[in-house]
């Protein structure tokens, strides 16, 4: 190893007792009050505690898989309760499920290692498939109840990729267990809360027919220091100021996509998204189902009045001042201010309302007030027209409301538009050959407006005030050639002035191109598959060639996984000469030993990064300000570890509750998705030369059968919902990197598909730095076990992605290279200035960090 960037010492630095202050902070703001009859805050009454469920010591941190994060210590809630001085009074009944949870897990790890022996897969890949399953608790029975003040019960649920949740107990439902022991607490016990400890929506409606619970709140997965961010919020040290990201459904059956998701249907190869741009509340307020919990919907520990102050608009943009008020007595809080808009029905019919903006107050004293202001531009309610391929705002009335959710929205202003206007023209690219067939409404069906809506004068605007923008498009692409022969050009001579970036990468061979282009692992070379394939920081996933250091200064860029704080190793060794020794490496509960006998003057290096809560509870903060700071904690870490991009944050929409990978991701909707997704990159990217990697681009929204599914979706569902975020995210803040889905979009893989990553996200919105592919995306798998069961669909193909501007293949192979070279040299379908129009990117982003 060239430079080792862990420490020497095993001991706690400074840096992670101040992001885990910051994280426990934080995290309190990021929980969701469901109910609450006065119980809660805790008084000085309560004392002991009678705490049950799966998540009271094993709390979940954050789900599974690549999103994992490696820690020094995670802080139960068990263990939170306690140092902050309750008395747990049921440890027997813990004491037994943890020895049921160990033997579990041992007699999980000894079937991985089995399934692996035999079939030859890597443990890690059959975890993917089969992954580790919690035991069922014990009964609570009259032994384990004891005196005490209150009885908390916390459930938890865990999640990860490549295995979509069931709709079956214990999973997406309560299970029969949990059942019975909530009612047999609520029976025994005063002062009875429910915590959920889960990364995404599951059933509560047999839950909340338990008349004995008092209270129950949606703490998710708050990262490692869980334990304390949940005693605080329970004593009022914090006031959960959280509001809900996605729609909790009365019944799953609900959801427009429940039939036919994932497994639901026994289809994984297709997707048909025949919900089309009905997704979350779009859905439940324009047909009129009525859900269990609404989307931005939560209490607070005290009450606020909202009043809609002022609401001017013109062809540019609309602002809306809102006063509020803390109308309590007792406690502090924070409140979401929420404004919606209601588009008319014309040429295209539109969901009932969408959100158009939001703002969070500050810590109000009771009887305090603030005015906040929610701007957002104009053009921002056009929907999307595919017979033209243009936005469109229709003429007629866009109704403007405001509340503290999605179901107690009161308009606001009205805003009349005297005809329609075309505000951007761009191309279809996203057609299918098949056609979706999907739902529709002829008129609103849930009409939010109260029958006593008072008379409003409209705001009038003009369809000849607003600015048409047309798109172009790239044409062509033209081979650099060396202007500058007999010179040996190098990145810091770019980074100095001295050179252009087109005149070095003109003088890259096709050889030195193609290797820039493929990541540096390398399978048959006796690769690492255990999701850590970088040769310089251990534990990350991987990096770019360190072969162009030398001559052409030409740095090799680090990424690592995220996206709740960094994945490393924890542990690791490295001989005398400082080569890294077997050992440590770690993925889910599996650790690789280091060996019995290790070489003399052996050093111990340790790399301890913050888990911060997942993007689900982040985005439940509605806080961009709080996202932000937990995003400069991951920079922080970034820049002591020399990371240079962080493969986060993930951004797919929660279409449906079943996704394995939700935790990952913020939102149902677009707009909350995307401004989350900016903040977040803003956070880790005010660190020069540290990036974010937006990710999975697009429509990665099922993980069964993951890297084979083709979605079939519209033009107009494509752009208003599910590339809607990333364009957010990519105009508002420049994230270093894109990362493509697995996943096929209407016929044609995402790492292959010229005109998503072209024609939109470079030439519709301005996106400036590399597009990456997912891990194993365009290459031969079957080794690894990851392969389509009935053979209907291939992994992508490499020359294509250098051709669609897929600009860095991960991890790589040697395969990928030789390909890449042969088609350029041979005229396979690629040219030199493709090869040197993706190098050209991922130099861009290494002069960043030179």
């Amino acid at each position: 190893m060239a430079q080792i960037y862990a420490s020497k010492t095993n001991e706690i630095q400074k840096y992670e007792k101040e992001h885990e202050n910051e994280v426990r902070r934080l995290a309190g703001e990021c929980m969701v009050l469901l109910e609450n009859d006065g119980v809660l805050p805790f008084s000085e009454k309560i004392k002991k505690i009678a705490l049950y469920g799966t998540g009271a010591r094993h709390t979940v941190k954050g789900g599974t898989g690549s999103g994992d994060v490696n820690v020094r210590k995670t802080i139960s809630i068990a263990q939170g309760l306690e140092e902050a001085g309750f008395e747990i009074v049921t440890k027997d009944w813990l004491d037994r499920y943890d020895k049921d949870m160990k033997e579990a897990q041992e007699t999980y790890l000894k079937k991985l290692k089995n399934i692996s022996d035999e079939t030859g897969e890597p443990s890690v890949i059959i975890s993917f498939k089969h992954p580790f399953q919690e035991p069922e608790q014990p009964v609570i029975e009259e032994a384990d109840i004891k005196d005490a003040d209150a009885a908390v019960y916390v459930i938890a649920r865990n999640s990860g990729e490549g295995k979509d949740c069931l709709a079956e107990k214990g999973d997406y439902y309560l299970s029969d267990r949990e059942l019975q022991n909530i009612r047999f607490m609520t029976e025994k016990y005063h002062n009875c809360i429910v915590l959920l400890n889960t990364g995404g929506v599951i059933d509560l409606t047999e839950l909340t027919k338990i008349s004995g619970i008092q209270a129950m709140m949606l703490i998710g997965q708050t990262g490692n220091m869980s334990g304390y961010a949940v005693a605080d919020v329970l004593t009022a040290k914090t006031v959960p100021s959280g509001k809900l990201t996605d729609t909790w459904a009365r019944s799953y059956d609900d959801y427009p996509s429940s039939r036919t998701f994932s497994y639901r249907d026994g289809n994984l190869d297709d997707e048909y998204y025949s919900d089309g741009i009905y997704v979350g509340y779009r859905y439940f307020d324009t047909f009129g189902v009525l859900p269990l919990y609404c989307f931005g919907y939560g209490k607070s520990y005290t009450e606020f009045a909202l009043s809609t102050k002022k609401v001017t608009a013109d062809e540019k943009q609309v602002t809306v001042e809102v006063e509020v008020t803390n109308t309590g007595k007792t406690y502090p809080g924070r409140e979401v201010v929420q404004v919606y808009y209601s588009a008319p029905d014309g040429v295209m019919e539109k969901p009932t309302q969408e959100l158009a903006g939001f703002a969070k107050t500050k810590l109000l004293a009771p009887e305090e007030t603030e005015v906040v202001t929610i701007t957002f531009a104009t053009e921002d309610m056009a929907s999307y027209d595919s017979y033209d391929a243009v936005w469109v705002m229709e003429e007629g009335e866009y109704t403007i409301r405001v509340g503290n959710s999605s179901r107690t929205t009161e308009v606001a202003a009205i805003i009349d538009l005297d005809e329609t206007v075309q505000t951007v023209q761009l191309k279809n690219v996203m057609k299918d050959k098949e056609i979706v067939k999907e739902i529709h409404h002829m008129v609103p069906i849930f009409d939010l407006e109260l029958d006593d809506t008072p008379f409003m004068r409209p705001i009038l605007i003009y369809a000849e005030n607003f600015e048409k923008k047309i798109v172009e498009y790239e044409v062509m692409r033209t081979v650099l050639e060396d202007k500058r022969p007999g010179e040996t050009l190098t990145l810091k001579d770019v980074k100095n002035g001295n050179a252009s970036l087109e005149e070095l990468v003109a003088q890259l061979t096709v050889e030195e191109l193609a290797d820039l282009c493929v990541g540096t692992e390398r399978m048959e070379e006796g690769g690492n598959v255990i999701g850590s394939a970088s040769a310089c920081v251990p534990g990350a996933a991987g990096d770019t060639t360190s072969a162009l250091i030398e001559k052409r200064k030409i740095p090799n860029l680090i990424l690592a996984d995220g996206p709740a704080g960094l994945r490393l190793q924890k542990h690791f060794k490295t001989d005398k000469e400082g080569n890294k020794l077997p050992g440590g490496e770690q993925f889910g509960m599996e650790i690789a030993p280091f060996a019995k006998e290790l070489p003399e003057g052996t050093q111990d290096y340790y790399q301890y990064c913050t888990a911060i809560p997942i993007a689900t509870t982040l985005a439940q903060s509605w806080d961009v300000e709080l996202i932000q700071r937990m995003g400069e904690i991951v920079g922080e870490e970034m820049e002591r570890f020399h990371i240079h991009l962080w493969l986060a944050p993930g951004m797919n929409i929660h279409r449906n509750p079943l996704c394995g990978r939700n935790f990952e991701y913020y939102s149902e909707d677009p707009l909350l998705t995307g401004l989350c997704a900016a903040a977040d990159t803003k956070g880790v990217q005010s660190y020069a030369g540290h990036g974010t990697t937006i990710k999975h681009f697009a429509a990665n929204n099922q993980e069964d059968n993951r890297m084979f599914t083709n979605a079939h979706i519209s033009e107009r569902a494509l752009r208003e919902i599910y590339l809607k975020g990333f364009e957010i995210a990519v105009k508002t803040a420049q994230p270093y990197a894109i990362m493509t889905s697995y996943n096929l979009i209407n016929g044609t893989h995402a790492a292959n598909h010229y005109d998503m990553l072209q024609n939109v996200a470079r030439d519709e919105w301005g996106f400036e730095g590399l597009i990456m592919t997912d891990w194993y995306t365009s290459q031969d798998t079957s080794a690894l076990g990851m392969v389509s069961e009935s053979g209907k669909y291939s992994y992508s193909d490499s020359v294509q992605c250098i051709k669609v501007g897929n600009d860095l293949q991960m991890p790589g192979c040697r395969k990928n290279v030789e390909d890449i070279v042969e088609a350029v040299k041979n005229g396979g379908g690629i040219t030199k200035a493709d090869l040197q129009r993706c190098a050209k990117h991922i130099l861009g982003i290494a002069l960043k960090t030179v």
